[in-house]
């Protein structure tokens, strides 16, 4: 990925100075990919400082964790105040916190970059997420937007936020990212096993769908990997994948922050966790043994209406999905006090990066026609777009109950759904129930406050008249 950006940044007019720790690998570099290009190798850390121009710019690409530490106490000796470091990895935000308040104080900029598109991408135009010193964005910003994907001929890259906010915004993108993979299996898997279609078919199935609302990189892969068939027998390659899912963590990372914050971005935390299940291969096996469930008939139904109605569940359940995000990224900006850019968010995900699609041209459309909007339902293309699509939805959800096939992502994103359009929950119940066990106070509704029931005011109720009137703890929604 690292070579890939260093031809990029060449192929736009700048000239970049490489190296690897590997010296062997930058001179067969340079003397192969790089040829005649505007690319330099350097032998150590202290020649590439030598060769970049003051105020230097070096852009790290290397594992996230204690090597991006190791690589900046490497590069300070040889640096001067003003110089820009950038970590280009998948750095864990609050990494990028620590370093950029650490290079402060050493008058040194830093930048924590979220970078996306694969090796393509970096090749051809990423989508890029900077944030960190802001100081530092007008000394990179022409390189980066130069490099970065256009969509509509807007560069995929925008400066995000202080601190850890590029990165806080790559990890939900990343989060987004596992969401849509399993929503997109979900639909595979009752294509599939419920109504019994081939794997050609299944890939005709995403061909259509990449022409319509779910027109995205990831169908588009989708639909090869279906087309793809093993050169040595002829069988598609997909059915000899080993069905237990791999992560790096930052899926991970977006579930662990949004309970943090208290966000509900079910849909993310689902994917994880249906990945974790995935690696219980050898307990599966024993299950399938003896565990019963429904016994999967011969489809009989409608086949082109039932795959309308996954088209509809999986286009639905993208929407929650991105929903959730952005309500994690507000709370986000509220909690760490960062300014973010919802329209140039959306806008930087367009196009490059690995969840681009048409879809989010129309996120971008409804951050910029409010900037503060409260939640993309609120949006009047999103709403429309969710009412249509919720009977289809909803009979694909009970479709895959019937089959006894798992849809978690589907089943998630339409229980978030009708919890938030429900105006009356059932928490008072809980609510009650930890008061009656353990003293921790509720409150009442306005429309029934009384001299004893006082509205906003943490009340404790002696349930049984065995109990006490000490309350444990004040009340937290």
């Amino acid at each position: 990925m690292g070579q890939n950006l260093i031809l990029n940044a060449a192929d736009h007019g700048f000239t970049v100075v490489a190296f690897n720790r590997t010296v062997s690998k930058v001179d067969h570099f340079i003397e192969n990919e790089a040829k005649g290009k505007s690319i330099i190798g350097a032998k150590s850390i202290h020649d590439l400082c030598e060769k970049l121009k003051s105020p230097r710019r070096v852009m790290l690409l290397v594992k996230a964790g204690p090597a991006v530490d190791d690589f900046i106490a490497a590069l300070l000796p040889f640096l001067s105040p003003g110089d820009i470091i950038i970590d280009g990895g998948n750095s864990h935000f609050p990494d990028t916190n620590r370093r950029t308040r650490y290079l402060a104080e050493k008058k040194i900029r830093f930048v924590g970059a979220g970078v996306s598109g694969g090796e393509e991408g970096a090749r051809y135009g990423p989508s890029l997420m900077p944030g960190g010193n802001e100081e530092a964005w007008p000394f990179i910003k022409d390189i980066f937007q130069s490099i970065a994907a256009k969509s509509d001929d807007e560069p995929c890259c925008d400066w995000v936020g202080d601190e850890g906010a590029g990165h806080f915004v790559k990890m939900v993108h990343n989060g987004i990212e596992y969401g849509d993979m399993q929503l997109i299996c979900e639909a595979y898997d009752i294509m599939k096993r419920g109504l019994g279609l081939s794997n050609s078919e299944i890939g005709d199935v995403f061909t259509k769908w990449n022409t319509g609302v779910l027109d995205s990189f990831l169908i588009e892969i989708t639909r090869d990997i279906m087309k793809y068939n093993d050169p040595d027998d002829g069988t598609p390659l997909v059915e000899k994948i080993l069905d237990s899912a791999g992560q790096k963590g930052t899926g991970k990372w977006t579930a662990i922050n949004a309970l943090d914050l208290g966000m509900p971005v079910t849909l993310i935390g689902e994917s994880v966790f249906a990945r974790c299940l995935s690696s219980l291969k050898s307990e599966r096996i024993r299950a399938s043994s003896v565990l019963e469930g429904p016994e999967i008939p011969a489809f009989t139904g409608d086949k082109e209406a039932a795959i309308a109605d996954l088209e509809q569940a999986l286009y639905a359940s993208k929407i929650i999905s991105y929903a959730q995000g952005f309500m994690l990224i507000r709370e986000a900006a509220k909690e760490y006090k960062w300014k973010l850019n919802n329209p140039a968010i959306a806008l930087m995900w367009r196009g490059g990066c690995i969840i681009r699609s048409v879809f989010l041209a129309d996120i971008t459309k409804a951050y910029r026609a409010k900037p503060d909007l409260e939640n993309l339902l609120f949006d009047d293309f999103f709403k429309t777009a969710i009412h249509e699509a919720q009977a289809g939805w909803r009979r694909a959800v009970v479709k895959g109950i019937e089959f006894g096939i798992p849809t978690p992502c589907f089943s998630t994103a339409l229980s978030f759904y009708d919890g938030y359009r429900t105006k009356n929950l059932p928490a008072n119940l809980l609510q009650a129930q930890r008061d009656y066990f353990g003293a921790h106070t509720f409150r009442v509704k306005p429309e029934y406050a009384s001299a004893t029931l006082v509205e906003d005011k943490d009340i404790h109720i002696n349930w049984t008249g065995r109990g006490g009137n000490v309350s444990a703890s004040t009340y937290l929604a």
